[in-house]
């Protein structure tokens, strides 16, 4: 698993687990530094699984607005909580981080929800995905 999968599932990790204890993403990510500084090992991962939570935290109406304006019937509070986050951190990739791929960003999330969500959740992702990635090439 590359550094930047590991990072994206450590963002994961974050913004689920703020969501289900009802924290803010800014003490979640407090939270997860002060274990960061602890366990140097995992240093490369937690320098872009920080990125992605600040840019979260950074663009959160924007995101939240994107998704729910492709989303077709589904409010963000109706979402699973980890497809929720996953749709976060990809809509992030997709408008707030040029270095990621579109491709990539997609395929990545679309394999954290084939592995952590529901039966239904990585086609919901993907096309949820492409929609947004699609009208904002035309943009």
């Amino acid at each position: 698993m590359s550094a930047r999968t590991k990072a994206r599932k450590r963002a994961l990790d974050i913004l689920y687990s703020a969501d289900l204890r009802q924290q803010t993403l800014p003490q979640a990510l407090a939270i997860e530094a002060e274990r960061a500084a602890n366990e140097p090992t995992r240093e490369a991962s937690w320098m872009y699984a920080r990125e992605i939570v600040d840019g979260v935290i950074d663009h959160q109406d924007e995101i939240d607005e994107q998704i729910e304006t492709y989303a077709q019937g589904w409010t963000l509070a109706r979402m699973p909580a980890v497809d929720r986050a996953i749709l976060r951190i990809g809509v992030w990739e997709l408008l707030f981080n040029e270095s990621i791929p579109e491709g990539v960003a997609i395929s990545e999330a679309v394999e954290a929800a084939t592995v952590l969500s529901t039966d239904d959740s990585a086609g919901f992702v993907n096309g949820l995905l492409a929609k947004i990635a699609q009208s904002n090439a035309t943009t």
